[in-house]
């Protein structure tokens, strides 16, 4: 994990993305929804691709910005 603060919010927005789309694919397997960030958002679409935005970008800092020691 990375040791700035930047890096440690990129680390749980990435952990918090990664179990959304477990709990998205685990929701396709029984035939309902389980997309957290969907019903959370889901009545304001822009906020909600904000929040994928987000995620996204905390994910390519993970894999380039974080030096392994």
């Amino acid at each position: 994990m990375c040791s700035t603060i930047w890096g440690k919010i990129a680390f749980w927005l990435t952990i918090v993305g990664g179990l959304n789309w477990g709990l998205v694919g685990l929701g396709m397997l029984m035939d309902t929804n389980l997309n957290l960030v969907y019903m959370l958002f889901g009545s304001w679409p822009t906020v909600e691709a904000i929040v994928y935005l987000v995620v996204g970008i905390s994910a390519i800092y993970m894999i380039f910005g974080c030096k392994k020691a």
